[in-house]
Order: C-alpha cells, then sequence, then structure tokens
C-alpha cells in the first residue's frame, strides 16, 4: 500500500471513530431529563414565599424597654417625664387587675409566686388572689405617639419555673433574672394581655409558662425564629 493509500485509510478509520462517538454520546443523552435538571435549579414560588417571610420574621425591629420596681426609680429616670411615669405606672396596675392570674386559694396563688407575695381582690363574683405587681415595663415613654405599660410578677417559690425572673401575666418569661431592667422587645410582648375572668388551680400558671417557653423554644430551632 501506498503512503496515499495508508493516509486516506487513516482518515477513514478517524471518521468512523467520530461518527460512532456521536452516537455513542447521543443515545447516553436521550436517558437524561434534560428538562428535569434545569427545573431542579430553578426557585420554587413557595420557596421563595417562605423566604420572604422567614427575612420578614428575622428583620422585625426591637424597641427599648425599660422595667421599673417603683414609680420613683422612672421618675428618677425621666425627670422631664414624670407626668408620664405616673401615667404609666397607673395603667400597668390597672392592667394588673384586668390580666392577672387568679386563684380560688391563697395557698393556690403562693405556691405559683411564693410566701406573702399574693394579696385578696374582691371582684363581682367574689373575692380571688392574684400576685402583687413586682414592676412594670415601660417602652416609648417618651414618644410623642402612644407609649406603652404592662405589669410584670416574679416568683419567690421553690416550685416555680420561672423563679426570680421577670414574666408576663399571659406567661412570657424574659431571658436574665429579676436584675435586669433594659430589653429589647417585639411587638407581641406589647400587645394588649387578654381579660382574665377565670381563676386557675395550683400549678396552673407555672404550667402555662412552661407551654409558653417550649413553643417558643421549637419555634427558634424551626424556619421561623428571627
Amino acid at each position: 500500500m501506498t503512503n496515499s493509500n495508508k493516509s486516506h485509510a487513516a482518515q477513514d478509520a478517524m471518521t468512523d471513530n467520530q461518527s460512532s462517538g456521536s452516537a455513542t454520546s447521543r443515545k447516553r443523552s436521550s436517558g437524561i431529563n434534560l428538562s428535569r435538571m434545569r427545573k431542579s435549579y430553578a426557585l420554587k414560588p413557595l420557596a421563595i414565599g417562605i423566604a420572604s417571610v422567614f427575612l420578614s420574621a428575622c428583620g422585625e425591629e426591637k424597641q427599648d424597654a425599660q422595667i421599673y420596681t417603683s414609680l420613683e426609680d422612672c421618675k428618677r429616670d425621666f425627670p422631664d417625664a414624670v407626668e408620664r411615669c405616673d401615667a404609666a405606672y397607673k395603667t400597668a396596675t390597672e392592667e394588673a387587675m384586668r390580666t392577672s392570674p387568679r386563684f380560688n386559694s391563697e395557698y393556690d396563688c403562693e405556691y405559683e409566686f411564693g410566701a406573702n407575695q399574693c394579696r385578696t381582690v374582691n371582684t363581682n363574683s367574689g373575692s380571688v388572689f392574684m400576685p402583687f405587681m413586682a414592676g412594670f415595663m415601660v417602652s416609648q415613654l417618651l414618644s410623642p405617639n402612644r407609649y406603652y405599660s404592662q405589669p410584670l410578677y416574679t416568683s419567690y417559690s421553690p416550685y416555680s419555673s420561672y423563679r426570680s425572673r421577670w414574666v408576663t401575666a399571659d406567661g412570657n418569661v424574659f431571658s436574665g433574672d429579676i436584675r435586669k431592667r433594659n430589653y429589647k422587645v417585639g411587638s407581641d410582648t406589647l400587645k394588649p394581655k387578654p381579660t382574665v375572668n377565670r381563676t386557675m388551680k395550683r400549678g396552673g400558671f407555672g404550667s402555662s409558662v412552661r407551654a409558653k417557653s417550649s413553643w417558643g423554644s421549637s419555634s427558634r430551632k424551626g424556619s421561623w425564629g428571627g
């Protein structure tokens, strides 16, 4: 075979190999769903919605709030707004009468909040026992718009899960102990609390505190925490 014939034979062999490789490639590609692959990298509308809610929840603007154990402490911090301190304290005491946990017996109340931490209150349906207001929280006291005030409680009972901690009338416990007086709070903390008309049994308030704490922990672990 001449050199010219050998060259033509080699070129024909290369052409056959390329054709065979292209056919094999087409066969392999026919088993792949390219459309599905492209879709798998596309953001789903639901995922986008969840991401937006997640960012919104995490980006909630919190407000400064202070806790006072006496009216005088508030006036000392806000000497130019003593009238607002008076009004905030009055609001907190009125809210305590409306929203405080109530018990049929002094024993049940003291089991939750500690010895000598409860008082007798006469209502239209009879006498009930309520914990003393241990402090009051204020927010935006100097704001030209509406300020916020609510009563807070604590427990000195050895049986309490919120002993020496601040707790709201509906059972939300704040981080730290009662020595902590400054917080950043969200809108849920500032919402008006529901009116309480029923009494509860011993351990009932503690159960509601534990339920809220468990729900809050699971929320922080899930997708909605901020």
